[in-house]
């Protein structure tokens, strides 16, 4: 039986898989126009952030052996 194939664009956007399998990303708002915005917006948007059950479900079948 043939391997499944993981999604290139899906598993650069995934941030980390962790050992409890529970799978992180990286909040947005962090790269541009940083100069604006408060510096307790930028330290947090640094931090990862878990996904929702339905979005993990998603993930899941596309990076089918983790990262």
């Amino acid at each position: 039986m043939p391997k499944i194939k993981t999604k290139k664009s899906i598993r650069k956007r995934v941030a980390k898989i962790t050992g409890t399998s529970r799978i992180l990303r990286r909040k947005t708002v962090s790269q541009h126009l940083c100069s604006r915005k408060s510096k307790r917006t930028k330290k947090n948007s640094g931090r990862k952030t878990g996904l929702t059950k339905a979005d993990e479900r998603k993930i899941r079948a596309q990076v089918p052996y983790g990262k």
